[in-house]
């Protein structure tokens, strides 16, 4: 029995080494990633349509309703629900829940410690950099990515959907929770004041420049996050330099926290993504400027950071 028991493991042990090796690894040296850039962050459709029946892969299929799930989705994909990744908080609609709660989430949908997780959603591309960002928070980003171009992206390639909901069971998900992930209003409120010659963080709002020419925190530079795909008809992400580039037009410089913001959440959680692909530090303000406008805190109106 010993025998059997040690060569069973042994087995499992060279299924988990396989899928961990397949997946994109960030490269060290004489790469495009030498100046900081995680390429595992993001995986291509080709990637995944090559490792689906990898037992170390879970797929997370996001929507706001499971009746978009039973449509068609990715094979093997599981649903998750924005509910359970964000909750309504009074006058703040677009919370993190409890850490019990996303642990009970995670594990129900079967994601386990060792678990490698590929996101993508159908309602809203931000929607899925929200569960990347729930992920990294409960200390579970390093082993997460985005789809790159989404599920838009694998249908113009006419890979195939299904809709049978895949069998799995609960998993053991522990998490180690990263509080410095989510910035709170006070941490944004020291940067928003900061005063000359001081070096507060770099705030970056993700809505589009209507949004922020109504209305922004004091400091913040605007990256729209649709600017960062090719298109809205190609939503694959910019390459690493064009990203650069973007950031460096707007003043924003290496080497300096990045806090993201939006409107509720969603957006600052793309933006919040980008960052952390391209090597920031970096946090998401949860609260957004539902929370600050709500305070009745001053903003600045027009193209202007201050």
């Amino acid at each position: 029995m010993k025998t059997v028991s040690l060569l069973a493991l042994l087995s499992l042990v060279a299924v988990v080494d396989l899928a961990v090796a397949s997946w994109p690894k960030r490269q060290t040296a004489g790469a495009a990633n030498s100046d900081g850039v995680r390429p595992e962050m993001l995986v291509s459709t080709q990637w995944l349509a090559d490792h689906l029946k990898d037992p170390n892969v879970v797929v997370l299929h996001l929507a706001d309703n499971v009746s978009d799930y039973k449509r068609g989705h990715i094979t093997g994909a599981r649903y998750l629900a924005m509910k359970k990744i964000m909750t309504d908080n009074g006058p703040i609609s677009a919370e993190l829940p409890t850490v019990d709660q996303l642990q009970k989430t995670f594990s129900e949908l079967g994601v386990g410690d060792n678990n490698r997780v590929v996101i993508y959603a159908t309602n809203w591309f931000p929607s899925a950099a929200r569960a990347y960002f729930t992920l990294d928070y409960l200390g579970h980003g390093d082993k997460a990515a985005l789809l790159d171009g989404g599920v838009e992206q694998w249908l113009a390639e006419n890979r195939p959907v299904s809709g049978e909901t895949p069998k799995f069971s609960p998993a053991t998900f522990t998490p180690h929770v990263h509080e410095n992930f989510r910035a709170l209003m006070d941490e944004i409120k020291n940067d928003v004041d900061a005063k000359p010659g001081e070096e507060p963080e770099q705030i970056v709002d993700a809505r589009p420049a209507r949004r922020y020419n109504a209305g922004h925190l004091a400091g913040a530079s605007n990256v729209y996050w649709q600017d960062t795909l090719v298109s809205e008809d190609n939503p694959v992400f910019q390459s690493p330099e064009k990203l650069r580039a973007i950031y460096a037009s707007h003043g924003i410089v290496p080497g300096k926290k990045i806090v993201t913001y939006c409107e509720v959440g969603l957006q600052a959680s793309h933006g919040y993504f980008l960052a952390k692909y391209l090597g920031y530090d970096a946090a998401m303000y949860d609260g957004s400027y539902q929370e600050w406008s709500s305070k009745n805190l001053p903003v600045v109106k027009g193209d202007a950071k201050r």
